[in-house]
């Protein structure tokens, strides 16, 4: 298994998250927006979205790719690179009858659940109870760490 320097895990999490390129790596940034999805089960490394939603308003929420959009803190050796939204990510509040808990959140670099590579994905704490009228949301202090 091989790893990454903390600088470069703060490198990559600035360049997914806040759009800046990494020198020698990425001249370009890319996409203005990410895009946070939840799921009632673990999406996996495969990046399944079988299970990403609850009702038929779900839909993905987007975050500017930029410092705007997300806080991301440095990797040093007291303490590992991490990424967080700048502001509270709600979702469509489920309008339907439809009930369920979600327990992870991934990261995707468009709104389509078809053919979207997964660039990140990880456990909600604690999870989201969802019923009737309840409007999911991911707040600051939710954080996706390397390393």
């Amino acid at each position: 298994m091989a790893g990454k320097s903390d600088a470069f895990e703060f490198d990559l999490l600035q360049h997914i998250f806040a759009g800046k390129a990494i020198t020698n790596i990425s001249a370009t940034a890319g996409t203005t927006l990410v895009w946070y999805g939840l799921h009632t089960t673990d999406p996996g490394d495969a990046g399944s979205t079988a299970a990403e939603g609850i009702g038929a308003q779900y839909t993905r929420a987007s975050v500017q790719r930029s410092t705007a959009g997300h806080t991301v803190t440095s990797g040093t050796s007291a303490a590992v690179a991490t990424v967080s939204p700048t502001t509270t990510l709600a979702f469509p509040q489920n309008t339907s009858t439809s009930t369920g808990t979600y327990t992870h959140f991934s990261v995707y670099p468009s709104s389509s659940s078809i053919g979207s590579a997964q660039i990140y994905a990880g456990t909600i704490s604690p999870n989201i109870n969802v019923s009737q009228n309840v409007t999911p949301q991911i707040t600051t202090s939710s954080s996706i760490t390397e390393d």
